[in-house]
This record gives C-alpha cells, structure tokens and sequence, in this order.
C-alpha cells in the first residue's frame, strides 16, 4: 500500500498527516485489502481555537482524533467512487468421500458459499469437485471428519480471485 499527497505539506499539523495515513494502512488492512495507491488530494482543518484569552478547547478545534475517526468513511467513499470491485480468492477442491455421505458433504459446502461442479460416484466412494471461498477452506477441514466418519480427504488449491458476494 502507498501513501501520497498532493496537498500542500503544512496546510495542516505533520501529526494530523501521520493520523491519516496510519488510518489508512491500518483500515485496508482490516478490510483485507492488500493492494491500494492512496492519494489525499484534499485536507482541512480547524486550527487552535479558544475563547478570548480561554485555554485551548477540543471542541472548537480539529485533533488527530478527529482525522482518525474520519479517515475509513471517506476512505469508503472513495472506494466507491472509484467503482472498486472488492474480491476474494477462491480454491479449486476435490473431495474424495464415502458415497453415502454425498449429500451431507454437498449440503455443507453450500452452506459454506461453495459450489460443487461435479460428483461422481464408484460403488462406494464417490469425488465432489468444485470451487470454495478460500474463507472456508479450514471449516470444511473441520467438518469433514463429521460428515464422513473421518473417511473424507480434502484437497485443495488457490484458483482465481472472484468480486465478493
């Protein structure tokens, strides 16, 4: 992730820069985006304000605060604007089960925003494969045992990042 300006350096406090761009790395990291130019292209602020001959008073005048608390809603903003299309990677599966527990094993990768696109079955054992959000991927892991009295194997690898649903 970069971080620019094209604003003019002092037309606020350095701090209220770094709260920016703190915000910013930190917020697309939690929205898990791993890849962004950020460019702030505007910026404003209240100076130091008080009553006549008053100590400083918070209420009057920006804080770091203020930037941090308004940096992810303008980020969002932005995103959209920019017709940002947010994706997630999904992983091809193959699935090898007894074939009793098709239908379990499917139900479960529906739920789980998967989509099986082939199953075959050989007298006892069948193969589901498909694709799966890679989110997933470790609870299939985890239910697999469950759905298949520990006869289900589970492989799986990364295949295309598709827009999140």
């Amino acid at each position: 992730m970069t971080f620019g300006l094209e604003v003019e350096p002092g037309s606020m406090p350095a701090a209220f820069f770094r709260a920016v761009e703190e915000t910013v790395r930190a917020t697309l990291a939690r929205w898990s985006i791993p890849a962004c130019a950020v460019t702030m292209t505007r910026s404003g602020y209240y100076a130091r304000q008080s009553h006549s001959h008053g100590t400083f008073d918070r209420s009057m005048s920006s804080t770091a605060g203020d930037f941090r608390d308004l940096t992810p809603i303008v980020l969002r903003e932005a995103l959209n604007r920019a017709g940002t299309v947010e994706c997630e990677p999904v992983h091809r599966f193959r699935l090898d089960v007894p074939a009793d527990a098709i239908s379990a094993v499917t139900q479960a990768v529906a739920r789980l925003r998967g989509t099986p696109l082939q199953t075959t079955s050989d007298g006892a054992e069948a193969r589901v494969e498909g694709d799966l959000p890679a989110a997933a991927v470790h609870e299939l892991r985890r239910r697999l045992p469950g759905l298949t009295r520990g006869e289900g194997v589970l492989e799986t690898a990364f295949d295309r990042y598709e827009p999140r649903t």
